[in-house]
């Protein structure tokens, strides 16, 4: 193992936990958490994530001698003593079981979308004798909380798009293409835009975040690529051209890709003169051309508020390039070219915009969408107030139902004793106490002695996550929902 500050297994803990092993009861043989989303701001969670933290961190022989000499010497440092670190507990690791975590993980499927405050996994140790285990890693476990909230925004932003789609086009056949993954320069590390663009690309294909396609491939048996893009302009090389050659330049830029889809950033300096007198004008017949020739042009106003400029541009665009109306009833500009929303975006602007467009008449099928920090990166543990709490333990000999219930915050109360997740006729259910029937239990191990013992593909996940008739009514969720 490459031991270091950012590989060494023992160090993925914050500090306080290194000396917890001394403050449980002395003949405590057994601890059992679990972790789950107590609500917060989605009624559901799109679990995801849980497999990339096991294989990158848990899996295999992941503590070393080596590892425990470095982490003896970091962990004195900061206590600025000795004693404090357990040595001899990681050492017993290492000789007893090879250096693997005697560990057991029990998850609900990833994919799986199911209401909040229900149980999503549990952790229990194997070893009577290392019980601390269960709570030491709780810190990199309950880092799964990012992966399922991008996936779980990320479906949000789905359904808001489905609900338009459905209402007023043909077909729902687009969708998965509507919402482009935008914020791999907007999030804290190259890490964060792989684990935040992996949970968008269960939901949609489109994204510019390849880091994302990148940790399915080694995590999720990803073959090929699952994030498509295309050959899509920034303001740079449109204004290295000088204000005098924008219409050069997106002509340019058109003509270097016939027959692929091609975007051109139209505000650069003044967005309606571009649109009017360049695209709808000056490259009217190149923009047919691209269309003839099996590409297609999407234009990019990036500034203003979105639902009146999207709804500006389509006008303007209907106007020059001529309307069709489909099945629906709805207003449709050439197959050919598109609208593509990417700033200010998230599901409440979508659900605007789409919204405004549907009033006046206009098919949601004009318009795609990019988004960056709303989808990577405004959010944090307690959008979904994701947490990590001991239900269960064994001391002395005795079995005892662990719980906190703060007098001064119900919402934290935890659940008690040992835990099984149910579902039947279509309700998701959490069973405390025991209480659960074992062979009906949701959770299944994927992981034991570190070992992974369950293996999700990245299409079985993205199977679950699609959206079903037993979804939630997106459209009255919205209206109920408190900013």
């Amino acid at each position: 193992m490459d031991v270091g500050p950012l590989n060494n297994v023992i160090l993925l803990a914050d500090c306080y936990k290194v000396s917890h092993y001394q403050q449980y009861p002395p003949d405590t043989s057994l601890l059992s958490a679990y972790f789950e989303s107590r609500g917060g701001k989605f009624p559901y969670t799109c679990f995801f994530g849980l497999q990339y933290v096991l294989k990158r961190w848990l899996v295999g022989p992941v503590v070393t001698q080596e590892a425990i000499d470095e982490a003896k010497r970091i962990y004195s440092a900061v206590y600025r003593k000795d004693g404090i670190f357990n040595e001899a507990g990681w050492q017993q690791i290492v000789d007893k079981h090879g250096g693997r975590l005697p560990l057991r993980i029990k998850a609900v499927a990833e994919g799986t979308v199911l209401p909040t405050k229900n149980v999503l996994f549990t952790v229990e140790n194997t070893d009577p004798e290392l019980p601390w285990l269960t709570t030491y890693f709780e810190t990199v476990l309950v880092q799964v909380w990012y992966p399922i909230t991008v996936a779980t925004i990320s479906r949000i932003n789905k359904q808001v798009i489905h609900h338009y789609l459905a209402l007023t086009h043909d077909d729902t056949d687009f969708e998965e293409f509507m919402l482009g993954d935008c914020g791999y320069r907007g999030v804290s590390s190259v890490e964060s835009a792989a684990i935040g663009g992996a949970g968008h690309i269960i939901n949609f294909q489109a994204s510019d975040t390849v880091a994302g396609t990148m940790m399915l491939r080694k995590y999720y048996h990803l073959d090929g690529v699952a994030g498509y893009s295309g050959c899509y302009s920034e303001h740079s090389t449109v204004t290295t051209w000088g204000k005098e050659n924008e219409a050069r330049a997106h002509e340019y830029i058109i003509k270097s890709h016939p027959g692929e889809p091609v975007g051109c950033v139209g505000d650069s300096y003044d967005l309606w003169g571009c649109l009017e007198e360049v695209f709808c004008g000056h490259l009217k017949e190149a923009i047919v051309e691209q269309g003839r020739n099996g590409g297609a042009v999407a234009f990019r106003p990036d500034s203003g508020d979105p639902t009146q400029v999207s709804l500006k541009c389509l006008e303007i665009i209907g106007e020059k390039f001529g309307t069709e109306i489909n099945a629906k009833g709805y207003k449709l500009i050439p197959p050919f070219l598109k609208v593509a929303i990417c700033d200010g975006v998230n599901y409440r602007s979508i659900a605007e915009t789409l919204g405004t467009m549907e009033e006046k008449g206009w098919s949601a099928a004009n318009v795609a969408f990019g988004s960056g920090a709303a989808l990577l990166q405004n959010l944090n543990r307690d959008t979904l107030k994701c947490a990590y709490k001991v239900s269960h333990a064994v001391v002395g000999g005795k079995e005892m139902e662990i719980y906190k219930q703060p007098r001064t915050d119900p919402g934290k109360t935890s659940k008690k004793g040992r835990l099984s997740l149910h579902y039947k006729d279509g309700q998701w259910t959490t069973a405390q106490h025991g209480s659960g029937n074992p062979d009906e239990d949701m959770l299944v191990t994927v992981f034991e002695n570190g070992e992974l013992v369950k293996d999700y593909t990245f299409e079985d996940i993205r199977q679950r996550a699609k959206i079903t008739a037993d979804d939630i009514d997106i459209m009255k969720f919205l209206a109920e929902e408190v900013e």
